[in-house]
């Protein structure tokens, strides 16, 4: 009986163990084929976000539990650099892998007359054409949101649906309308008075009319995944923030009163309560994710257009927007891809907004055309554990702006002015109009405090060359 007894028990664990193998190899087959699908890619695009400030990056005023849980489930960059050091050409170069300068875009726009090139290639066009469902919401500031007297859009100048987005929804980039809510600092609060919508305007609309833009903007994401998702199709979301881009105002609450603190500034408190609106609308968008069961195979990234303006936080880099300096450039980055990448890494590895658009193209199996020039390099190696591009690979990086002589700062800007950067790994050299100016060894000397233009004459010799070239490459105007 016993022996009997045995045998039993044995048996059991035997069919136990073929249960647990069969379950680990169907998991595995699952997580396979996930892996196999092409994944959703969620953009997220900050206004003016300073490399540190989000609490994740060290912030010592903002905490951002929501983009902190991004970076604790994927992976954090401390080394990404914005296409510019102003909005527009940034946009341009994170929707099209190029630089700024090869669609003349040399500083942002005024919403009169300028706009990205209808010839120009962009993310959601290659992401659409193999087969995503691709929207745009929140700010846009690359021209042709204009309206006539009805509210419909202008069809004179390419907007979003021209480059590529099937949906979208943004305010009403006009003149002199902008102008006066930016001076009457009601942008925000009264930004859902103002919404265009797939070339309609928005009105008399109970769930978005006349939402604060913070708001407006995160509750159409979600509707928009809401409804994407359900599709049979993958989809691209790009999401452009307005925060917290001034003007400052105060944020909803709870945001408003969580945000209060002894001795800082009317303009302080209003960024603080701008930055955690913004972090609770994501924990939304990521929440909503987790509750359709597509998170896993969402890709979600987070950055910034440029640095820091007047309330932001870049800890010791030197210069902030409109500055050529790292100040102005770097901005904090964070992907999330529970499927491809894996989570809790830190990354000091350099990378580009010009290389958003050759690495979504990579996540979702999209060969980019043989005649398609693009800038920047895929990172997608790297972000699943792999290396990333050498510097031989990716060869000199440039970025041109127009100059300003003011940055949005509490402080001057630094001098000399520079209106061009050539950086090669370590070495980072300012030009204004083509005449090196500064040199510095980030390795040795990230926050740029010692020019050695004086030691290096043959490097800078070199680094001039190539940004003559590249300054007086061909353009796209139209």
């Amino acid at each position: 009986m016993i022996t009997s007894m045995y045998h039993e028990k044995v048996n059991r664990m035997g069919n136990a163990v073929k249960l647990l193998v069969m379950l680990l190899v169907l998991n595995g087959i699952t997580g396979l084929a996930r892996a196999a699908e092409k994944p959703n890619i969620i953009l997220l695009l900050a206004d003016d976000l300073g490399y540190r400030d989000l609490s994740c990056f060290g912030s010592p005023a903002v905490a951002t539990p929501n983009l902190d849980r991004l970076a604790t489930e994927g992976t954090k960059f401390t080394r990404f650099y914005a296409g510019s050091a102003v909005c527009s050409p940034t946009r341009a170069s994170v929707l099209t892998g190029r630089y700024p300068l090869r669609f003349g875009i040399t500083r942002h726009f005024n919403d009169v007359n300028r706009w990205l090139p209808e010839s120009a290639t962009t993310i959601a066009e290659l992401l659409k054409g193999a087969g995503y469902s691709t929207a745009h919401v929140g700010k846009w500031h690359l021209g042709g949101l204009h309206v006539n007297a009805q509210g419909e859009r202008l069809d004179n100048q390419p907007g979003p649906r021209q480059h590529g987005f099937d949906f979208y929804q943004t305010q009403i980039e006009q003149q002199p309308l902008r102008g006066r809510m930016g001076r009457e600092q009601t942008l925000f609060r009264r930004g859902g008075t103002v919404l265009l919508r797939n070339d309609q305007r928005i009105e008399n609309d109970d769930l978005y009319y006349p939402k604060h833009f913070t708001d407006a903007n995160g509750d159409y994401a979600i509707e928009l995944i809401e409804k994407m998702s359900g599709q049979s199709t993958p989809f691209f979301l790009n999401l452009w923030w307005l925060v917290p881009h001034k003007p400052y105002e105060p944020a909803p609450e709870p945001h408003w009163s969580n945000t209060a603190a002894e001795g800082i500034s009317e303009d302080q408190h209003r960024f603080r309560s701008m930055v955690q609106h913004m972090d609770a609308k994501v924990g939304g968008i990521l929440d909503r994710l987790d509750e359709l069961g597509i998170a896993e195979n969402t890709l979600v990234l987070f950055t910034s257009d440029n640095g820091a303006a007047f309330e932001g936080f870049i800890g010791d880099l030197k210069g902030d927007k409109t500055d050529l300096h790292d100040g102005g450039l770097r901005v904090p980055m964070i992907v999330r891809w529970p499927d491809a990448i894996p989570a809790g890494r830190t990354s000091d590895a350099f990378g580009h907004t010009n290389d958003l658009l050759p690495t979504f193209c990579e996540a979702a199996q999209v060969e980019l055309p043989t005649d398609l020039p693009v800038d920047g390099k895929s990172i997608l190696s790297h972000l699943k554990g792999g290396q990333s591009p050498s510097v031989d690979e990716r060869g000199t990086v440039f970025w041109q702006l127009n100059l300003y002589k003011s940055i949005q700062r509490h402080y001057p800007k630094p001098k000399p002015y520079a209106t061009e950067v050539a950086m090669r790994g370590k070495w980072k050299m300012l030009a204004l109009k083509g005449t090196p100016v500064e040199l510095f060894d980030l390795q040795a000397d990230p926050n740029e405090r010692h020019n050695v233009i004086e030691d290096h004459p043959d490097r800078v010799a070199s680094l001039a060359l190539e940004l003559n070239d590249w300054l007086n490459a061909p353009r796209v105007t139209d």
